[in-house]
């Protein structure tokens, strides 16, 4: 069991300690649930009351944070807690499933297939023809990667995920379990002779460094040229991002959240859970859609937006409250 003692954790996070303990920590916990021998945290000063009934030894707080730690008991003061309990959970994090053997026996790899130096390919997996697998990647077991696609270094693959044919994947990405890369988009169109005629979709997907994708969510290949995702963007599970939808660098796209095909999203962007958003849209940087919030149109980049269909959230604000009254009126 791992066990570190307050000045230990401090050395990882950088803090001030205010208080004094001896208590050795085991494992991290929320404050409500926490026993002497875990680490919580205080993010936010409305969670301060929760203090005074928790069991935890130590808790990382935010540097505004008015209440004292107690007897026995100790603040590491931080400038951003979650952040610091960011670094504190990697202390504790179990170890990851472990490879016997770098190939597995029943993986099949194309002979043509290129696997970089300390790449780990599991048990079921595979691996097509001038499929590139950078180094120190791991491919966890039953993952299927099609034709001339590429991954990069250092990427982790979870269980369940198919890559398509000629998609390409950046360093230091997490695909997690199910997710498809490189589906057919949506394309039909209706026929007097044939009823609805599948248009091909001949494109591919390109994914940048630093890309996570949430489990069972889809990345449909473009029809003609390529779906992007820029670097460092983060997509929730059951997310749909539709072909030829091009997204900038560090969007963060909520569950159950979609973009039909041929979105732009520009730099920055946020969109909320199960937020939706209309085809040959331009959304633009910084841009915030809220949770279930239907976007139509364009939307200018820092605006944020709400409702459905979607409005600047002041507006929306007021629309609501306009509608609160007018209800209220027809009780009295």
């Amino acid at each position: 069991m791992k066990s570190y003692s307050i000045q230990e954790i401090n050395e990882v996070i950088n803090g001030v300690i205010y208080g004094t303990t001896s208590q050795s920590i085991t494992a991290t916990e929320q404050l409500e649930k926490a026993t002497t021998s875990e680490i919580s945290f205080i993010g936010n000063k409305k969670y301060e009351k929760y203090w005074s009934t928790s069991n935890a030894s130590i808790a990382v707080v935010n540097e505004d944070i008015s209440i004292e730690p107690g007897e026995n008991r100790a603040f590491i003061k931080v400038k951003n807690a979650d952040l610091a309990m960011s670094q504190i959970l990697a202390l504790f994090a179990p170890p990851a499933p472990i490879f016997h053997t770098n190939i597995h026996k029943t993986a099949t790899v194309d002979e043509t297939a290129i696997i970089g130096e300390g790449a780990k390919i599991g048990a079921g997996c595979y691996i097509g023809p001038k499929v590139e697998i950078g180094s120190n990647s791991t491919i966890y077991p039953n993952v299927t990667i099609l034709d001339e696609s590429t991954v990069g270094n250092n990427t982790v693959i979870w269980s369940g995920t198919v890559v398509r044919e000629r998609c390409h994947i950046g360093n230091d990405c997490i695909i997690h379990p199910n997710a498809t890369i490189g589906a057919d988009g949506f394309g039909f169109r209706p026929c007097s002779e044939k009823g609805l005629v599948k248009i091909p979709q001949i494109g591919n997907v390109i994914i940048g460094n630093g890309v996570e994708i949430g489990a069972n969510t889809c990345v449909d290949r473009g029809k003609f040229s390529s779906t992007i995702l820029g670097d460092g963007c983060k997509i929730d599970n059951l997310v749909q991002i539709g072909h030829n939808s091009k997204l900038g660098k560090f969007c963060i796209m909520a569950g159950n959240s979609g973009l039909a095909g041929s979105v732009t999203l520009g730099n920055g962007v946020i969109i909320g859970g199960s937020a939706s958003i209309k085809d040959h849209t331009t959304i633009g940087d910084g841009a915030v859609v809220g949770a279930g919030s239907g976007v139509i149109c364009d939307v200018a980049a820092g605006k944020t937006m709400l409702g459905y269909p979607a409005v600047e959230a002041r507006d929306a604000l007021k629309q609501w409250a306009l509608l609160k009254r007018m209800v209220c009126d027809t009780k009295k």
